[in-house]
């Protein structure tokens, strides 16, 4: 079984290890059938050394903790503004 990736944007490292990354998710309407995004924020653990607005890629793992399941596995080049 394969595990669960998502790419998102990190939008806090105020923890020494853990960084929450926003993740659009694109669904559908139960009733009405229009395409919404959803944006779920998750706890991940971080090695890379991440700070906020970095593209990130994450992937699910085991437990670290009662809320951190997931990993950070590769950060993207962002463009120098």
């Amino acid at each position: 079984m394969s595990k669960r990736t998502f790419e998102g944007t990190v939008v806090s490292n105020k923890m020494q290890k853990t960084v929450i990354v926003a993740v659009d998710v694109p669904t559908k309407h139960a009733i009405y059938a229009k395409a919404i995004k959803l944006t779920k924020r998750m706890l991940a653990k971080d090695e890379l050394g991440c700070v906020v607005g970095d593209h990130v890629q994450i992937e699910e793992t085991r437990p670290f903790s009662k809320k951190v399941s997931w990993i950070v596995l590769k950060k993207f080049a962002t463009e120098a503004k």
